[in-house]
């Protein structure tokens, strides 16, 4: 899964480089004005994988949690299984002795 989350994130920011090369080649704007449509778009990619990111990590721990939530019920079932098998087995040893 988060290989190809950055597989994504490589493409997208290759993307973005390559777009802004582009952009500077036929733009017909002046200098600073290219350095700062290259700035607010760099903070634009730099936003973009802070915010998959952060989704990514939530994702991950709700992930954990369902998880931790899905083996704690299986603890509960195995020990209910184990104290039932455990009574039984006393019935049973119970009723031999009489």
């Amino acid at each position: 899964m988060s290989d190809n989350v950055g597989s994504k994130l490589t493409f997208f920011l290759a993307g973005l480089g390559i777009g802004a090369l582009v952009g500077v080649m036929f733009a017909p704007q002046s200098g600073e004005e290219t350095r700062k449509f290259l700035s607010q778009k760099a903070d634009e990619g730099r936003q973009y994988a802070q915010r998959k990111a952060r989704e990514l990590r939530e994702r991950a721990e709700d992930t954990i949690e369902r998880s931790k939530e899905a083996i704690d019920r299986q603890r509960e079932s195995l020990s209910a299984a184990f104290d039932a098998g455990k009574e039984a087995y006393q019935r049973e040893k119970s009723k031999a002795h009489s």
